[in-house]
């Protein structure tokens, strides 16, 4: 998509974005283009590739699919996303080129640059759609918050850090060992969080 077709085809529409030609990835919201974040670090994928084996193996007998990015996700004619992960009950809903409204489950790996449109943007977008549960993937600190839908809005069912085993809350049996999915080196001047009691705590007194 160049400059000048952004000035002239405000509010952007499904066929918009399936005629856009260039190597960049977008996502429309509302009928504005947003550009995807550049290639993924390798932390990135590391979690990307764990997560999508994991649920691979769990969905193999099921008859709910896994999809990995690029997966265009057409929500509405003017809301067309590309998240990290998703997962596909209804086999109506998979077409050719795309998937045809609301997944079931939604996993978006953040990164610093798209970390707000993410939790704000999106989210609110996923909700308005039908989205059922999302999970926010945090590379550090290392982190995966569970969010169901509840009415209109997300409420947080659950978080976990590297070292838990995450459950799904809508998914029953679904389960993720997080130990393998945060299996990668701290960068220079990244220190693992530490758990410390908070002030205040009563103890009892040391025996005479």
């Amino acid at each position: 998509m160049s400059e000048g077709s952004a000035a002239r085809h405000l509010p952007y529409t499904w066929d918009d974005y399936r005629s856009w030609d260039d190597d960049r990835r977008w996502e429309i919201i509302g009928g504005e283009a947003y550009a995807m974040s550049p290639a993924p670090t390798t932390r990135h994928q590391k979690i990307h590739t764990e997560l999508v084996r994991q649920m691979a193996n769990h969905f193999a007998a099921h008859p709910c699919q896994t999809f990995s990015a690029p997966t265009d996700v057409k929500l509405s004619d003017r809301d067309v996303v590309q998240p990290d992960i998703l997962v596909v009950c209804d086999p109506k809903q998979i077409r050719p080129t795309h998937i045809e409204g609301p997944p079931a489950l939604v996993i978006e790996i953040l990164s610093p640059s798209t970390g707000q449109r993410d939790r704000v943007v999106k989210m609110d977008l996923y909700a308005r759609a039908g989205v059922r549960e999302v999970w926010l993937v945090t590379p550090f600190p290392q982190s995966v918050e569970v969010f169901v839908l509840d009415g209109a809005t997300y409420r947080r069912a659950a978080a976990y850090d590297q070292t838990g085993s995450l459950a799904s809350p809508t998914f029953e049996g679904l389960t993720i060992d997080l130990v393998p999915v945060f299996d990668f080196p701290l960068e220079p001047g990244e220190e693992p969080p530490v758990a410390m009691e908070p002030p205040g705590r009563y103890r009892a007194a040391a025996p005479p």
